[in-house]
């Protein structure tokens, strides 16, 4: 019986290793005026392996959005994701054109 129970306890804890928790991420970001827009001024943006339609919390200088994953990129070294016009002017970026995030 005891062994029964260690190995159902091993396999619960191996198991757990495989729930996929939500990565954050650091690094840059810029946005991009071309492509496909969100519908109505939705806060789209890109990312290289997000699935379509994951709902991602960016934060930058204090302020945070959440944008809608639609399209693949962006392709430059460095920077992990590529706002839309609407969700860059909504984070306060569009000044800077590059600035560093917090991805969630």
């Amino acid at each position: 019986m005891r062994a029964q129970t260690i190995v159902v306890l091993c396999l619960t804890t191996s198991s757990l290793a495989f729930i996929s928790v939500a990565q954050a991420e650091s690094g840059l970001a810029s946005y991009y005026g071309y492509g496909r827009a969100g519908k109505g001024g939705e806060l789209t943006c890109a990312h290289r392996t997000r699935p379509f339609g994951t709902v991602l919390k960016v934060s930058y200088s204090g302020r945070t959005i959440q944008c809608r994953v639609n399209d693949r990129g962006p392709f430059i070294r460095g920077r992990i994701v590529d706002l839309s016009v609407p969700a860059a002017r909504a984070l306060g970026m569009m000044s800077a054109g590059v600035v560093r995030v917090s991805v969630d």
